[in-house]
């Protein structure tokens, strides 16, 4: 399928959607060029990806030889959680965008090759699940802990893209030979098959091949997913044995009438940004509302300053389920025991894509910023070669000692490998797309989502030419110039995102400052006859501000955070004399927030100084004790972005603390 833009190439190619306001634009029609997300995706193509291959192509991840067993090609047995033939087609959508970028055909290469095995142990009838295939005691489809359905959901998206970036068919025919035995088995009325599956990614897949592809089928299915979810009785039975059962997987409520997120937190993310894609072409009222309840349920009342979401490990749901790495009740919000995956961060920041092309609205781009300079980014090391699967606001060594995932989560430092592997290839393919997010199209106009130097070369909706040069040391400093290379001769609109926490922001053109009001969380939508060669310049004062929660978060109450522009801020021990701790750290409301960027830190990174008071005479004798009137040792400190800690050697952190006025 193309559109009359042919933006039939972008990551999520929503250019047909007849309920969608902005268009995605095709992968590689804008490219990074230097600084912050330039950097990353160069390390990216140039670290994050070699080095995942060598541990999911080795022994250590196992993924390439689960598949090589299948297919006859190598003896032994599965290895590696059930979901890691997704890990493995998470990690060759990254490839395939670095690919996309660079065009280096040595990259393509290794793609066939990963196809051509994929292509052996698939099944004659299109099964493809390493987990299930290479077991002698588990039979297709009988319990959904075996997360067939994640699996499935990443090899349709992943072989999409690969598709539409390569234009070769030898992933999509896997794709499409699997996806139809899943509309055969799946799509009649059966009762066995109703509470599949466990993470619901195959909806987001379906959509994405329908899309692909034209045909209604994949489209039908991925709404009978939805359409089925909660309407049966909640019960225990052969396809729910090893998993929690009710809102840990969203089944105890039709999605039309659920009013807050419930569950985990990536399964429901996911699931939501499935139903989102639906929407996008079907139109249905009831779908849409929904969601976007639950958006604003996830955003406003669940969601940690960083962008993060998924509070808790082990907890119950506001209906007394037992759930896991998911939702719990609003303003529940601990820093030291946050689980806040990953995977589910980057979801949050997926559903609000999808999102962002509904309705138009600034408000979900923020949170993609947010997220992507934050909680999405603090899942990797500076040197993109060890990562975090959860993100708490506060690490205290040997404090999160979780004996149940003790070999993926509960370490203060980054890990070379994690045994679940989710988190990383998402993230990672996540940071090698990103440039596929920055602008949207509309109807007569292009619209400017993300901010980071960058080249655009794409196409309006009247098949028109559009080029524009973006440049900028965003987020590090808030002086955006967006010049017009090339365009139309008739008037179009520049909308330019004011961020929600933009606040006295100015627009020049051509340097004549415009009379606009230029509102935090909207688009400023700039409508005139362009000529190449004119400037746009947005100006948005970045002071380093304190932040604090709402009064119902009771673990900050009295607290407060530091943030500038879309970065939050926090205290790291290294910055500290080493006899002390985080909790000893008390700011000084009244001292300067003072911004100094550092090029010889971690690549160059803006910190914060300021005065820290650190309290000597903290009672530790007992739970509880007589208040003494505290003092404190005033030194310099210094604070650093929240996604740059735990680079400097084994840390503790936090990100909100006590202040002094």
């Amino acid at each position: 399928m193309s559109d009359s833009t042919g933006h039939s190439k972008a990551i999520v190619a929503n250019g047909n959607s007849p309920h969608v306001k902005l268009k995605a634009t095709d992968f590689g029609d804008c490219k990074w060029t230097s600084g912050f997300w330039a950097e990353k995706t160069q390390k990216a193509i140039d670290t994050m990806i070699p080095y995942m291959g060598d541990l999911l192509c080795g022994d250590v991840g196992h993924a390439l030889n689960n598949f090589k067993i299948a297919a006859g090609l190598k003896e032994g047995e599965h290895q590696g959680m059930y979901w890691h033939d997704g890990d493995f087609y998470k990690f060759v959508e990254a490839k395939v965008y670095a690919y996309g970028l660079t065009k280096d055909e040595k990259l393509l290469a290794e793609l066939d090759e990963y196809i051509d095995i994929i292509g052996q142990a698939q099944e004659p009838d299109g099964y493809l699940q390493t987990q299930i295939q290479l077991r002698e005691d588990a039979d297709r489809y009988e319990n959904r802990k075996y997360h067939e359905m994640y699996n499935t959901g990443h090899l349709l998206i992943t072989a999409c893209a690969h598709y539409r970036i390569t234009g070769k068919r030898n992933f999509i025919n896997i794709a499409i030979k699997h996806a139809d035995l899943l509309y055969t088995i799946f799509f009649p009325d059966t009762k066995h098959y109703r509470r599949f599956g466990f993470n619901q990614t195959q909806i987001m897949g379906l959509v994405e091949l329908y899309r692909t592809l034209g045909d209604e089928k994949y489209l039908k299915l991925a709404q009978k997913f939805i359409d089925r979810r909660g309407t049966y009785e909640i019960e225990h039975d052969s396809t729910t044995v090893g998993y929690p059962i009710g809102d840990m997987v969203q089944e105890r409520t039709p999605l039309r009438e659920e009013h807050e997120p419930v569950g985990h937190a990536v399964l429901a993310l996911y699931y939501y940004a499935g139903a989102a894609d639906v929407y996008a072409e079907t139109g249905e009222t009831a779908l849409i509302t929904a969601l976007d309840r639950l958006w604003e349920s996830v955003t406003q009342k669940k969601m940690y300053a960083t962008g993060a979401v998924g509070q808790t490990h082990y907890g119950a749901s506001v209906n007394r389920d037992t759930i896991e790495e998911g939702f719990i009740d609003d303003y529940m919000m601990p820093n030291l025991t946050a689980y806040n995956e990953t995977c589910a961060n980057l979801c949050n920041a997926m559903f609000s894509f999808r999102l962002l092309g509904i309705h138009g609205q600034a408000k979900y781009a923020d949170i993609i910023e947010l997220v992507m300079h934050n909680s999405g980014l603090s899942g990797i090391g500076h040197e993109g070669k060890d990562y975090f699967y959860a993100n708490p606001l506060r690490m205290l060594h040997n404090t999160r000692n979780y004996d149940a995932h003790a070999d993926v989560t509960e370490t203060p430092d980054r890990e070379g490998y994690l045994a679940c592997f989710c988190c990383p290839p998402n993230l990672v393919r996540t940071i090698s797309n990103l440039s596929g997010w920055a602008y949207s199209v509309a109807d007569n106009g292009v619209y400017v989502n993300l901010y980071g130097s960058n080249v655009l070369d794409t196409a309006m909706a009247d098949g028109s030419t559009i080029k524009l040069k973006q440049e900028t040391q965003y987020p590090w400093n808030g002086r955006i110039s967006i010049t017009v290379d090339d365009c139309k001769s008739d008037p179009f609109d520049i909308a330019v995102r004011i961020p929600g926490w933009a606040t006295s922001a100015t627009i020049t053109i051509n340097g004549e400052e415009q009379p606009i009001d230029a509102t935090p969380a909207t688009y400023v939508m700039l409508n005139r006859t362009w000529q190449a060669g004119d400037e746009i310049v947005l100006d948005i004062p970045m002071e380093a501000k304190f932040i604090e929660g709402h009064p119902r978060i009771e673990e900050v109450r009295n607290q407060v955070a530091v943030k500038r522009g879309p970065i939050v801020y926090c205290v790291e021990s290294p910055d500290l004399p080493e006899e002390r701790t985080v909790l000893d750290v008390y700011l000084s409301g009244n001292s300067e927030l003072t911004v100094k960027h550092d090029e010889s830190l971690l690549g160059g990174i803006s910190v914060i100084e300021t005065d820290i008071l650190l309290r000597d005479n903290t009672s530790k004798e007992s739970m509880y004790n007589a208040v003494q009137k505290p003092s404190f040792t005033p030194i310099k400190g210094q604070l650093v972005p929240y996604y740059a800690w735990s680079n400097r050697g084994t840390a503790e952190m936090t990100v909100f603390m006590p202040i002094v006025w």
